[in-house]
């Protein structure tokens, strides 16, 4: 039994995700993966340039009010991004050297926590540093590693399979072939998997 949590770090959705995802799998029994990839290749092919929720603006106010009332009810700390969306390249690739690795949860948790709790800038090494040395991991070798060619096509061939596995947003979870999107899909996602 096992879910892929398919997560982007400029989505607001998947940080309320990201918080919980691990201890609600962990209750249900369940097996996850951590899956960073990039929505801009995805939106790029439907034409937008930006997130839905700045292209609509009721959208967006609506997903900010919805946003501050999931986070409220979680006991998160919600605060606006420094720019929304904040450019999640560089920690997606950091957090792809660590989806299988111990410290992979806890980065990808503190880069959520970086974005939309502290107000820092998510592309900036030094803030991603930060949150690498916080973890007692050296950081200097792994940003090398995430920005080593192969790494960087490794997180394009894993964006590719989220597209050809049809995730068309963020957070997705996957429970074999059947998809799941939104965080507050989550249980049935992992209502699935145990079936």
């Amino acid at each position: 039994m096992e879910i892929e949590f398919w997560y982007e770090f400029a989505s607001t959705y998947s940080y309320p995700a990201a918080m919980r995802v691990e201890s609600a799998a962990k209750a249900a029994g369940v097996t996850l993966r951590w899956r960073p990839f990039l929505l801009g290749p995805i939106f790029g092919a439907q034409g937008w340039n930006d997130s839905p929720f700045n292209i609509y603006p009721a959208k967006g106010k609506y997903m900010w009010c919805d946003m501050a009332r999931i986070c409220e009810g979680a006991g998160l700390t919600l605060k606006a991004p420094v720019r929304f969306p904040q450019n999640g390249l560089k920690a997606a690739r950091l957090a792809l050297l660590g989806q299988d690795e111990a410290w992979g949860a806890a980065f990808t948790r503190r880069v959520y926590l970086a974005n939309f709790a502290e107000q820092k800038d998510i592309s900036d090494e030094c803030v991603l540093a930060g949150i690498l040395s916080s973890l007692g991991l050296d950081a200097g070798e792994l940003i090398a590693r995430s920005n080593a060619p192969e790494n960087k096509d490794r997180l394009k061939v894993q964006t590719e399979e989220a597209i050809a596995r049809g995730i068309f947003g963020a957070p997705s979870f996957l429970a074999g072939d059947e998809l799941f999107w939104g965080n507050d899909r989550l249980e049935a996602a992992l209502e699935w998997a145990k079936r």
